[in-house]
């Protein structure tokens, strides 16, 4: 959570220097402001990250993309951060791949926080996957290389590699 807010800030562009807590067994994140209580939770400080930037646009354009985005970072919430057998890693990649068919961001045309943050969430999950299951997901593999070379996304985080090309053919 502290982390991915921390790559959050660097790619809007923030002077950084906020202070990140966890809370809880959960370990919620916490950033702590200035004036006032903190903020808890990763979508509602993300979410304040990005209008502090005046990027508002990666919360959606319109009321519907606003809710599409808000919906991806719920999940991205519950199921990314809660899921953690290999169970719940398929079910959520076979929900992505199925959502992505036809899209090229999670909210549809646009680049957004539900991009970003769906991202690192599958980061660590995607850096293992070996080539087969890629290809088995691939419209999540199309998204996920298409946003980690989005400028300023992946950071430090390792480049995951997709092949173009496929490792079978039919011919003999």
């Amino acid at each position: 959570g502290a982390e991915e807010l921390e790559l959050l800030e660097r790619l809007l562009g923030l002077p950084g220097g906020n202070k990140y807590g966890v809370q809880g067994e959960r370990k919620v994140p916490v950033l702590q402001t200035n004036n006032g209580p903190g903020l808890r939770g990763l979508m509602t400080i993300a979410a304040h990250l990005v209008r502090q930037a005046r990027k508002d646009q990666l919360l959606g354009s319109t009321a519907e993309e606003k809710a599409v985005v808000q919906q991806w970072l719920e999940y991205r919430v519950t199921r990314v951060n809660g899921g953690s057998s290999k169970e719940d890693t398929r079910t959520i990649l076979k929900d992505l791949n199925m959502h992505l068919e036809d899209k090229v961001y999670l909210a549809g045309n646009s680049f957004t926080l539900a991009d970003i943050l769906m991202y690192y969430g599958l980061h660590h999950i995607m850096v293992d996957l070996t080539v087969q299951e890629k290809e088995k997901y691939l419209n999540v593999s199309r998204w996920f290389n298409h946003i980690q070379h989005y400028p300023g996304v992946r950071q430090h985080l390792s480049d995951v590699v997709f092949i173009k090309n496929r490792l079978y053919t039919n011919a003999h």
